[in-house]
């Protein structure tokens, strides 16, 4: 039995020790915006915060984090107000979307120990690897969002999440299903 603390939460896994962090996060708490991509923690996708730390949830066994302290993109902001969330709208960052949750974790984890990043510090800081090649984007929204955090910059907000479908169709026509005028 493990416990540690998830998004402010305390839990208590009644799993093997030996399950990584992705599984227990993303089958037993439903915390699905960790994504599962190689299995090896190669890629980045199941990149979480652990004491403040950026580490590849698919490679750390939850027996290993007794008393840790975890953050899931869930909760790196609730209103997506963080500073790597406004940056990565305003960029229009994302294309398939499917790195970008840790993507988005190793990046803040980057600006929190590391206020003004060179290009060649998020270079090496920022391993993680998206399929669509969004890496000049990347570094342009790391860069911004450091701009953001240090309040030289500003940017209009996310839009919040739980938008209604209808409301999301008045806002982009495109997804109005009725007919063309």
């Amino acid at each position: 039995m493990t416990r540690f603390t998830v998004n402010g939460q305390p839990v208590h896994y009644k799993m093997d020790p030996a399950t990584p962090l992705l599984w227990a996060l993303r089958d037993a708490s439903n915390m699905t915006g960790t994504k599962y991509g190689c299995g090896a923690g190669l890629c980045g996708a199941c990149t979480v915060h652990i004491d403040g730390q950026a580490a590849r949830s698919c490679s750390v066994p939850i027996g290993s984090i007794e008393g840790s302290f975890v953050t899931t993109i869930e909760a790196l902001s609730r209103d997506r107000s963080h500073p790597v969330q406004q940056a990565w709208v305003a960029e229009n960052l994302p294309q398939c979307g499917y790195c970008q949750p840790g993507m988005i974790m190793a990046a803040a984890a980057l600006l929190e120990s590391n206020g003004s990043p060179s290009d060649a510090e998020i270079d090496a800081a920022i391993t993680n690897i998206c399929r669509c090649g969004t890496y000049p984007r990347i570094r342009r929204a790391i860069g911004r969002a450091a701009r953001i955090r240090r309040g030289e910059e500003t940017v209009a907000a996310a839009p919040p999440p739980g938008i209604d479908p209808a409301d999301a169709a008045r806002a982009v026509p495109a997804l109005d299903s009725r007919p063309a005028e």
